[in-house]
């Protein structure tokens, strides 16, 4: 039985890797998807890169050494908003601190943006997938989705930046969409699909 290990220990994020890696399957085998926790890795990693791309590498190989014969993954992700400098960027998690709800730091950049005319509003998540197979290889693929941040929070599905992220082609946030719908076009949705045409 082949292994991945997911280096996170969100579980919405895992709900949509579960829900887009579900039907891989490599040297003929299905594959389980566990995250860290699962796996019982508990290792406190340091992102201290300087793009999505370098942060998701670190975790992937930190993981890695503690995953014999298991594929790692580790995905970096988070929204850069261009009015704001892409802000938050790659510290969206760390944004106003680890602990702070999502809805808090949801109105502090619905405030920061207060008056600004949509247009102006442009903003996207990207996401960074790093890969380490067995052997030691490394590769990383690396996605966007576009969009603008609206007024107000919108919307139940999704998690962090979600509910304040509108996608042009449907006129919704993220959370408005349905898993299918959000899976398709997201950011971390095209990157998976990368990862894996490439392990396959």
């Amino acid at each position: 039985m082949q292994e991945i290990i997911f280096a996170t220990g969100n579980e919405g994020k895992m709900k949509e890797v579960r829900m887009l890696l579900e039907d891989l399957v490599m040297d003929g085998e299905r594959v389980i998807i566990r995250s860290m926790k699962e796996a019982g890795i508990d290792i406190p990693i340091l992102e201290d890169g300087k793009s999505f791309a370098e942060n998701a590498a670190i975790k992937a190989k930190a993981v890695a050494a503690f995953a014999k014969g298991a594929v790692v993954m580790a995905d970096d992700s988070g929204l850069e908003i261009d009015y704001l400098n892409k802000e938050p960027g790659i510290y969206s998690a760390r944004y106003l601190g680890e602990d702070t709800s999502y809805h808090v730091k949801n109105q502090n950049l619905i405030e920061r943006l207060a008056g600004v005319p949509e247009k102006e509003r442009t903003a996207r998540f990207v996401c960074a997938i790093a890969c380490v197979l067995p052997d030691g290889r490394l590769f990383i693929k690396e996605a966007t989705i576009e969009g603008w941040i609206g007024c107000e929070e919108r919307g139940e599905n999704g998690f962090g930046y979600d509910p304040i992220f509108m996608v042009p082609e449907y006129g919704k946030s993220t959370a408005e969409l349905s898993e299918e719908e959000k899976n398709a076009i997201s950011h971390r949705g095209k990157a998976l699909r990368a990862v894996k045409e490439e392990l396959r």
